[in-house]
């Protein structure tokens, strides 16, 4: 069987087979999407602060969907970034499982989060009437705070079942962080129930309120071709067109990797698609919210136009 647990110090991760000056190009390019990464969602969550007009559950909502991208960019861009210079720098133990821990928290929460926004849209258009008392405060922190728990709980369900696995030499990920599939590989243990649950687990936060949110916005469409006026349909559509980007962009990578067939996609291939899911994901939402939302480009004009008469 090898080693065990206790034996284990530190993985390396292998990152991109890719040459030396390619890995220096990609340092300097992943380098600016994660400035913009985090220059985007910290602008969402400044302008949704500094603005009275976007105190609503749709912006709150937002806030937390920008707040999980920082950390979910957070907690895997910056090994990455350190890898691409010093392919050899290893990670502890402790930092590879708390790394897979946070991974798929803010994974689990997002799912969640996303679930909520699209709540919010259903009842705003198909609602309207009652969407003040459907969708107050109370329900809002509701849904926002189950998402953080759930996310939470999921996380430490799969860290629980992971943390007790021997491995073995050669202790080298095949990734450029620990996610948890490819720290599976290495354990020297029959990790079934592992996998299962991985799959399981892709399936309860993905497939579920995937599903949730087609219906919801079937319903959704189904009202907007009421709308008699182009005006008022238009208006219905674009405060649903970034939500439904961003869904689509999520969800459809992360169904791809977990819940897809396994032999489909390459392991290289799917290490390719996170990439996506993790990098270019939380740069592009702020960016497909601000260029879409009548409201946020309101907000940037008041605040830029202060700044000029002052």
């Amino acid at each position: 069987m090898g080693g065990n647990r206790t034996s284990v110090t530190e993985f390396v991760l292998l990152g991109f087979p890719i040459s030396p000056r390619i890995q220096v190009l990609l340092f300097g390019l992943f380098s600016l999407l994660y400035a913009l990464t985090l220059l985007g969602n910290g602008a969402i969550l400044g302008l949704v602060s500094l603005n009275p007009q976007l105190h609503t559950p749709m912006y709150f909502f937002l806030c937390h969907l920008a707040a999980v991208d920082i950390a979910y960019a957070c907690n895997t861009v910056p090994q990455m970034l350190v890898n691409l210079l010093r392919p050899a720098k290893p990670i502890s133990f402790a930092g590879c499982m708390a790394q897979t821990f946070l991974f798929l928290t803010f994974a689990h929460t997002e799912c969640l989060l996303l679930v909520g926004m699209s709540y919010d849209r259903y009842v705003a258009i198909c609602r309207p009437l009652r969407y003040s008392a459907v969708v107050s405060w109370k329900v809002c922190i509701a849904l926002v705070g189950t998402s953080w728990v759930l996310g939470v709980l999921l996380a430490l369900v799969h860290l629980g079942l992971l943390l007790p696995l021997p491995f073995c030499g050669p202790w080298k990920i095949n990734h450029f962080f620990c996610e948890i599939t490819a720290v599976l590989k290495l354990a020297c243990a029959d990790t079934h129930i592992n996998e299962l649950m991985v799959w399981a687990g892709a399936v309860s936060v993905l497939v579920g309120p995937f599903s949730s949110i087609v219906v919801s916005y079937i319903h959704i469409l189904h009202a907007v071709l009421k709308i008699q006026s182009g005006e008022g349909r238009q208006k219905a559509f674009s405060t649903c067109s970034s939500h439904l980007c961003v869904v689509g962009l999520f969800y459809g990578s992360a169904i791809t990797m977990y819940v897809g067939p396994r032999y489909g996609n390459s392991r290289e291939q799917k290490k390719y698609l996170l990439l996506f899911h993790s990098l270019f994901n939380p740069m592009l939402n702020p960016l497909i919210y601000s260029l879409r939302n009548k409201e946020v480009k309101a907000a940037l004009k008041r605040i830029f136009g202060k700044e000029r008469t002052a």
